[in-house]
């Protein structure tokens, strides 16, 4: 499955001591399956940093869950043992982590739910009111990473290589129908089909960082053209 994680800064190495303890599910590093509620704190992240806020994607091992090595804990909508562990969390001024497992999944404390935690810590609300309130909320999504061991489940995804072999192929195309007066077609079907295409489309290589013009001189030497 993919997640994602939305910051002011692209992630690629996740370090878990940058995580606040007094989060929803604790200290670790959170991603959620929604892709517009990462964009929404990235924006968010961005503002607060004068920067342009940035989603790193990554891939999500589902099988961890069958991982009886880990410990882990899986809400699947707003409840009342969702809300006595977002409590908890919240509540803990300590720096150690105020749980032991590996891996959270469920519902985030959004904005608006958040205020109503906190009326609830104060006690300005009841539990079963909170409660109440919360059947008519739409369930969101956070999975939270807390310990170095639930790390091995995610993998990041790469995506500058795919954008920069995309770009380098357009460049080349273009440079192909000026340079032999041919139309879209023929000039994709010839880099396409060419073993410098096939090198460019494998990361291992590393052509994708290399510029176009780089590129198509190793076309035209293959091709002879």
């Amino acid at each position: 499955m993919k997640v994602f994680h939305g910051s002011y800064l692209e992630i690629r190495t996740i370090d878990l001591s940058y995580g606040r303890p007094n989060k929803d599910f604790g200290r670790g590093f959170y991603v959620t399956k929604i892709r517009k509620l990462a964009h929404e704190w990235a924006d968010r992240k961005g503002a607060d940093n004068e920067t342009k806020g940035v989603v790193s994607e990554f891939v999500f091992d589902e099988y961890i869950w069958e991982d009886t090595e880990l410990k882990l804990l899986r809400f699947e909508n707003y409840s009342e043992n969702w809300l006595d562990f977002v409590v908890k969390n919240r509540s803990n001024r300590s720096r150690k982590q105020a749980h032991d497992y590996d891996i959270v999944e469920g519902p985030i404390a959004d904005d608006a739910v958040t205020v109503r935690v906190n009326d609830f810590i104060r006690g300005d609300i009841s539990k079963g009111d909170f409660l109440e309130e919360l059947k008519f909320r739409t369930p969101t999504h956070q999975i939270c990473f807390c310990t170095t061991a639930s790390l091995q489940a995610l993998e990041y995804i790469d995506n500058r290589a795919e954008w920069n072999m995309e770009r380098i192929a357009n460049e080349i195309i273009k440079r192909i129908i000026a340079d032999n007066k041919m139309d879209e077609i023929q000039a994709t079907d010839i880099l396409f089909s060419s073993q410098t295409f096939s090198g460019l489309s494998d990361k291992s290589t590393g052509l994708y960082l290399k510029s176009w013009q780089e590129i198509y001189e190793m076309l035209k030497k293959e091709l002879k053209i």
